[in-house]
């Protein structure tokens, strides 16, 4: 099962989407397929800072929302987060919060983070991320 970040998501609608991420997303299937509330919230905030924003903002509405289950930073990812959090910040290792946040979902739901950025979320303790871009 799949946690799919913002550059997986935005790549699918892309002119020339990755052949081997439109590969793999015809094997995996639809129930298997997550996205985050806060990965959401990325691709608004970024749509409607173009031109373009209605246009892309139907793409995603049209082809890629209704394909994928939106999980939400509830209690239980809130408890993961701030002990992750804790844990790097021990360790010296600084995170953004919406990458955090994004990867204590995947944690909590057992997910495989799917994501072009893998170093913005390596030396997470157990999570499993793949680049299929």
């Amino acid at each position: 099962m799949y946690l799919f970040d913002t550059d997986a998501l935005s790549n699918i609608v892309r002119k020339s989407p990755s052949p081997l991420l439109i590969e793999r997303l015809k094997k995996t299937p639809g129930e298997f397929q997550f996205t985050t509330a806060i990965n959401v919230a990325e691709i608004y905030y970024v749509a409607r800072r173009t031109a373009h924003s209605e246009r892309i903002l139907n793409v995603f509405e049209e082809r890629v929302f209704p394909n994928i289950s939106v999980l939400p930073f509830d209690e239980k990812s809130a408890k993961i987060y701030g002990a992750l959090k804790a844990k790097l910040e021990k360790r010296g290792l600084a995170k953004s919060e919406p990458n955090l946040r994004i990867a204590s979902i995947a944690l909590q739901h057992r997910l495989t983070l799917v994501t072009a950025n893998i170093k913005h979320f390596q030396d997470i303790p157990g999570l499993t991320v793949e680049s299929w871009l």
